[in-house]
């Protein structure tokens, strides 16, 4: 991921910095105060396997619903 440099008064930064918890950054402290969160921050939530076991199960949906999707689209051109 990329950064940026911005320009803030003393004031901003000052009342950033009251927000801002000890071992928190700024960058943290922005996604907190406009509830974004970074998909990072999702790292180690689940085990490899849990994910591998996760993305087979999503590959699996999705072939079920082209099959729909084709059987219906069949349906609808006869």
């Amino acid at each position: 991921m990329g950064s940026k440099n911005i320009s803030i008064s003393d004031e901003a930064y000052l009342r950033l910095s009251e927000l801002k918890s000890k071992n928190e950054s700024f960058t943290e402290l922005i996604y907190r105060l406009t509830n974004k969160t970074n998909v990072l921050d999702l790292k180690g939530i689940i085990s490899e396997d849990e994910g591998k076991s996760l993305e087979k199960n999503i590959r699996n949906s999705r072939k079920l619903s082209n099959k729909r999707i084709d059987k219906i689209a069949k349906e609808l051109t006869r």
